[in-house]
């Protein structure tokens, strides 16, 4: 437990895996995730965002900035809501929801939000490397090849690492303190950026239809917060259970809110006079072009720096749903891995495949359909539980609370298939008008050409799992077990030793391993690399 305690100091090397934070290593305030969710939104890239708003949606200025304050609000105080599941169970979201679809269920869940994760990380990282790329050719005259091409690809994939590799105390000190640095010089860019809007075009504006703007709080909540609702019990694990729920959800509503309502705002300014920023294929550029030749050195640097703080946030948590998927390796190795593969696609797109970035981006689209299935019966899960079995979520074997019927939870799985298939009806997936990937039979429909199938998704979701519940016995078995008890620290939800984990079985006789008092030492956290387990977890992410 002290060398747990040690790792939490910033810029020690945190050792916990996904087991679950015990409550005499809880610490920290609300405001923590006000700051992570602040660095996540601050990139200039949430610029084109805003851009759609008007050159899309036909939104006049006083519409964009209203889309924008429910569609970046609402999206993360769903974030945040969910978020409170960390602080009850003190482990990663993925792991939390084995408790909800069983822990073979989970497999698919897990797997698709790793490889969303890996996949945004791949685009970040390449961005990044070109914004590198452009700033060295302004300052050192230097022209790109393969040998700078690489060593821009390290320098942020290096950086990447660093913070995420230290883990949870670093990265909440890093998202504070780099804020102010890069939330400043933000500021300046978007200062410049003022300067060029056509004032005359955005007061002149006509106002777009109800329908528009309803669609655009779709498009802004599916392109902001969706993207990191299975995100969020990741960072609150570490806080105290007295933390109140409604905090974490004002926190986080507000630290990405306020970001995302200025760049979503002069997003939409700079669009009315001007669309090519909402479908230009580079941002990074389109808005470079944008700015005096002399301020393309900041901007450079606020891009790489807005990147950076989203980025390790997203291998973070990627790490710990590699493990939770299965792999046997410690976190750290966990995202020594996630880093191999960002890499590996980083060269393919700039090197290789130079045309495969919007086919790439447009794949990672259609797995937000899966990844808002899971929010919907996850979220429904979260009103009816209020604690979660540590010994339970760990234990890898047939005997744990959370096997339900040979490791699946029916009603949970039944119902996140039902909404993957209806939001993938309503899906549209194409990198242009003449190069349609894959377009679902009502995907022209209102809802579905307005963006708004995730909405569908999330609602048939939550319904669907409302009305299996009762009919899932095994399901209802597990919900009349008494809380888990930790004997150390409470309540059991918080503990990652399943030696300290009392309850009991509804059968009788004596305490099943991960359901009741297990033999010491029976339950090893699965972050360490010997560990055994059974258990293989729109855009605009920046």
């Amino acid at each position: 437990m002290a060398d747990s305690k040690v790792s939490e100091q910033v810029g020690a090397v945190e050792t916990r895996g996904i087991e679950p934070v015990p409550d005499s290593e809880r610490h920290g305030h609300a405001s923590q995730m006000f700051w992570t969710w602040f660095a996540a939104n601050i990139s200039l890239l949430g610029l084109p965002l805003g851009a759609t708003l008007v050159a899309f949606r036909g939104l006049n200025i006083w519409q964009a900035v209203l889309v924008a304050i429910i569609g970046a609000f609402g999206s993360f105080a769903l974030v945040g809501a969910l978020s409170i599941a960390g602080k009850r169970g003190g482990a990663p979201a993925l792991t939390l929801s084995r408790a909800v679809f069983g822990r073979r269920g989970n497999t698919g869940p897990t797997l698709v939000t790793w490889i969303s994760r890996v996949g945004w990380e791949t685009v970040n990282t390449t961005t990044a490397a070109y914004a590198l790329l452009s700033l060295l050719g302004i300052v050192f005259g230097v022209h790109r090849n393969t040998v700078l091409t690489l060593v821009c690809l390290l320098v942020f994939i290096g950086c990447t690492l660093l913070i995420s590799g230290l883990g949870h105390a670093t990265i909440m000190w890093i998202n504070r303190w780099a804020t102010y640095v890069f939330g400043l010089l933000n500021l300046v860019v978007m200062g410049f950026l003022v300067a060029t809007v056509d004032w005359a075009k955005v007061v002149h504006a006509s106002p777009a239809p109800l329908s528009a703007v309803v669609a655009g709080v779709g498009v802004i909540a599916a392109g902001t917060g969706i993207g990191w609702a299975n995100a969020g019990a990741d960072y609150a694990r570490y806080l105290p259970r007295k933390i109140p729920g409604g905090r974490l959800v004002l926190a986080s509503a507000w630290g990405a809110g306020i970001p995302l309502v200025l760049l979503i705002s002069l997003g939409s300014l700079l669009s009315a006079g001007d669309t090519s920023l909402a479908s230009a294929s580079d941002p990074v550029s389109a808005i470079d072009a944008m700015l005096p030749s002399w301020m393309s050195v900041p901007y450079l640097i606020a891009a790489f720096g807005g990147l950076l703080l989203s980025n390790h946030l997203s291998v973070y948590s990627a790490g710990l749903t590699l493990v939770t998927l299965g792999v046997r390796a410690k976190r750290t190795v966990a995202v020594g891995i996630d880093i191999v593969i960002t890499f590996a696609g980083g060269i393919y797109f700039m090197l290789v495949a130079k045309d495969f970035y919007g086919p790439f981006t447009t794949f990672l689209t259609i797995l937000a359909v899966p990844i808002t299935a899971w929010v919907g019966v996850f979220a429904v899960d979260m009103l009816r539980r209020r604690s979660y079995d540590a010994g339970a979520l760990m234990r890898p074997g047939r005997s744990g609370r959370y096997w339900y019927n040979g490791g699946f939870a029916w009603s949970a799985c039944v119902s996140w298939a039902v909404a993957i298939v209806v939001g993938l009806l309503l899906t549209e997936a194409k990198t242009s008008d003449t190069d349609v990937w894959f377009s679902g039979p009502f995907a022209h429909s209102w809802l579905g050409a307005n963006g708004l199938g995730w909405v569908v998704t999330f609602a048939v979701a939550a319904v669907a799992y409302l009305l299996l519940l009762p009919l899932d016995r095994a399901v209802r078995a597990e919900a009349a077990l008494p809380p888990a008890t930790d004997t150390a620290h409470g309540d059991g939800t918080g503990s990652a030793d399943a030696s300290e984990v009392t309850g009991s079985r509804p059968s009788a006789g004596a305490p099943a391993p991960g359901d009741g008092a297990a033999p010491a030492g029976a339950a090893a956290p699965e972050s360490a690399a010997a560990a055994p387990s059974a258990h293989p977890e729109p855009r605009t992410r920046s």
